[in-house]
């Protein structure tokens, strides 16, 4: 944990106390390794021990596969742990626009696995017992000034009759009965969308993971694949193993390790502060529904009420560049603030970041490269996504054919001169940033 300054710890908007690291694993001790020899010789080596990782190793050591997880930080460290709790169905383009890319089946296809996956996910929790608080609170996502709301209820229209997809819209003036806030114009509430502990969640997995047999290791990078006649030959920080198949499940801590992938997914800082705890009365009258939020900025707020109902988490993207969450934590209180301004003199405990992979074509994406498997671009919405594609490629290096998805033939695009860093994101996001902002100035000056 970072040494706070003084004057850190005396502003303002600090609690005392404050922790950069996440909200969600508040009296979860370090997750332990629970084999710390490597085996010679394995079936399946995976590596990424995240919702895609270890979906997958239930998969496959079920099946009587011997399995390996390794990880180059401790099990559950990336953004399976720090990400917002948030499900939707995944899918970002919409059927018009998936139909013009790829043909009007293709973009149904598509469509529904996002639908799938969110159903999925509820099924898997269920059937495992796996104690994460998952709930169907709904979303609402708001329209940051009136145009985004008049393309919102048309939106909910066209759901509604052509995919089935149940979303309303609601207007302004009874925007406080979903949302106690009076700066969006209306929203849609798509009450299907869910919630969860994804720390829980994660921890949940982990131990079906390791009682189907698959063993888990931390602290032990991969930082060589190579492809040989019967398999791979895996190299990592503790030493070498042969392996049958490889399924690569780091999303967006993707790197060089498999210079492919590594061209074809957008790491994007993800930050997320939690508030110190509030009075009832007061999460009630800002969340009277549960709901979980969103909005119509093109650089997205997403917002919840804490399971517990005594915080507010709040998160975004807060800056052109990366950057540390002592800095992340003032911009985003202060745009939490804008939003609510009964939070104004609420202080944050936690301020926290986490790496989420988008892709050029704002898709998930999974397949097979150079004989190994893999899963991975949720673009920020990858709690349902990640979990239901991990599950399919374990069945995919199972052979099953109950492995095929929507996404297995598409291609995974790049970019000319894009090696996985990238340099073009500041300029893009301050542009979007800078937009947002005047739109919502000017929204509001004809209020």
């Amino acid at each position: 944990m970072t040494v706070h300054s003084k004057n850190e710890r005396k502003s303002s908007i600090w609690a005392d106390n404050w922790k950069d690291s996440s909200y969600w694993l508040d009296g979860y001790p370090e997750v332990q390794d629970f084999s710390r020899q490597l085996p010679k010789a394995i079936d399946v080596v995976i590596v990424g021990s995240g919702y895609t990782g270890l979906n997958a190793a239930i998969e496959t050591a079920r099946a009587g596969r011997s399995t390996l997880v390794l990880d180059a930080q401790m099990p559950g460290w990336g953004c399976s742990t720090r990400n917002g709790g948030q499900i939707s169905t995944s899918i970002k383009p919409s059927r018009q626009k998936l139909s013009a890319k790829f043909g009007n089946k293709t973009a149904i296809d598509i469509r529904r696995e996002g639908e799938a996956a969110l159903d999925w996910i509820e099924e898997r929790i269920s059937g495992e017992g796996i104690e994460c608080d998952f709930r169907r609170v709904g979303r609402f996502h708001a329209a940051h000034n009136a145009q985004s709301y008049e393309l919102l209820t048309r939106d909910a229209e066209y759901l509604t009759r052509e995919e089935g997809i149940e979303a309303y819209p609601v207007p302004r003036h009874d925007q406080r009965s979903e949302l106690g806030s009076d700066v969006y114009h209306g929203g849609l509430v798509f009450p299907k969308h869910a919630a969860l502990d994804p720390a829980r969640y994660h921890h949940g997995l982990l131990k079906r993971a390791v009682d189907a047999g698959a063993n888990v290791i931390g602290h032990c990078a991969v930082t060589g694949l190579t492809k040989t006649s019967i398999g791979h030959d895996v190299t990592t920080t503790k030493g070498h193993i042969k392996a049958r198949d490889v399924i690569v499940a780091t999303n967006g801590y993707t790197e060089n390790l498999t210079p492919w992938l590594h061209r074809r997914v957008i790491p994007i800082g993800s930050y997320v502060i939690a508030t110190e705890p509030l009075e009832p009365d007061l999460v009630n009258r800002l969340f009277p529904k549960d709901r979980i939020a969103s909005d119509t900025c093109k650089v997205i707020y997403y917002y919840r009420a804490s399971p517990d109902r005594r915080r507010i988490l709040f998160g975004g993207r807060v800056s052109a560049g990366e950057t540390d969450p002592s800095v992340s934590g003032p911009r985003l209180h202060n745009d939490m603030c804008r939003i609510f301004p009964e939070l104004r003199g609420v202080r944050i405990s936690h301020s926290w970041m986490g790496t989420v992979a988008y892709t050029f074509d704002e898709l998930a994406h999974i397949g097979e490269q150079d004989g190994i498997h893999y899963a991975m671009g949720y673009c920020g919405s990858g709690v349902s996504m990640a979990s239901y594609l991990g599950m399919r490629v374990g069945q995919k290096v199972l052979g099953l054919k109950e492995g095929k998805t929507a996404f297995d033939d598409l291609p995974f695009p790049t970019r000319p001169l894009y090696n996985g860093k990238p340099w073009f994101l500041p300029p893009i996001v301050a542009w979007y940033r800078w937009r947002d902002r005047v739109q919502y100035e000017r929204a509001r000056s004809t209020n």
